[in-house]
C-alpha cells in the first residue's frame, strides 16, 4: 500500500522538472495507460460488452479479421499455445469468437472473430479516439500531439506488440 503521506513529502521536495526521480516516468506511463484502458471498458460495458477485458483486447487483436491458429495468437501474444486456447474458450463462450475448419489445411483449426467481437473492436477504436480527444480537450491538442511525437521517437517501432498481456503475465 502507497504511503500518501511520504509520497506528498517526496513532491514537495522537487524544486523543478530535474528533480523528478526516473522512476516516476513508468509509474505515469503505466497510470495513462490503465486509466485509458478502464475508461475504455466502463464505456464498453455500456455499450453491450460488459465482460470484455484487457486480455480479451489483445486477443482479438492477435486473432485479427483473417482468423488464427491457437499456435499463432500464442506467438502474437507472446503465451503459450495453451494459454491461447484458454483465453480463446473463453471468448468463444463469451462469444465474441468461433473455432471454424481451416479452407488451406484440414488439420487446422482457426480461430475466427464472430459479428460480436468485430463489434466490441469497432467500439474500442471509436471509445479510443473519444478518449484521446478527451485528453486533448484537457491538456491541448498540441500537448497531445507533441507527447505522441515525442514517445515515437524513444519507442521502437517493434515495441508495438500484442504480447504486453503475457508480459504483464509473466508468461
Amino acid at each position: 500500500m502507497v504511503d500518501d503521506k511520504k509520497v506528498n513529502q517526496v513532491v514537495e521536495m522537487r524544486n523543478g522538472p530535474e528533480d523528478v526521480p526516473g522512476y516516476e516516468l513508468p509509474l505515469l506511463l503505466f497510470a495513462g495507460f490503465r486509466s485509458l484502458i478502464d475508461r475504455l471498458h466502463a464505456e464498453l460495458a455500456e455499450q453491450g460488452h460488459p465482460d470484455v477485458r484487457p486480455a480479451h483486447g489483445f486477443a482479438m487483436q492477435a486473432i485479427g479479421a483473417g482468423g488464427a491458429t491457437a499456435s499463432e495468437i500464442g506467438r502474437r501474444l507472446g503465451v503459450s499455445k495453451q494459454a491461447a486456447g484458454k483465453t480463446v474458450d473463453r471468448l468463444i463462450a463469451l462469444g465474441y469468437a468461433v473455432r471454424a475448419d481451416d479452407p488451406a489445411d484440414a488439420r487446422r483449426k482457426l480461430v475466427r472473430l464472430t459479428p460480436h467481437g468485430i463489434d466490441a473492436l469497432t467500439r474500442s477504436a471509436a471509445v479510443f479516439d473519444e478518449l484521446r480527444a478527451d485528453w486533448a480537450r484537457t491538456l491541448g491538442a498540441r500537448r497531445v500531439a507533441d507527447m505522441e511525437e515525442s514517445l515515437r521517437m524513444v519507442v521502437p517501432a517493434e515495441a508495438f506488440r500484442l504480447d504486453a498481456a503475457g508480459w504483464f503475465g509473466g508468461a
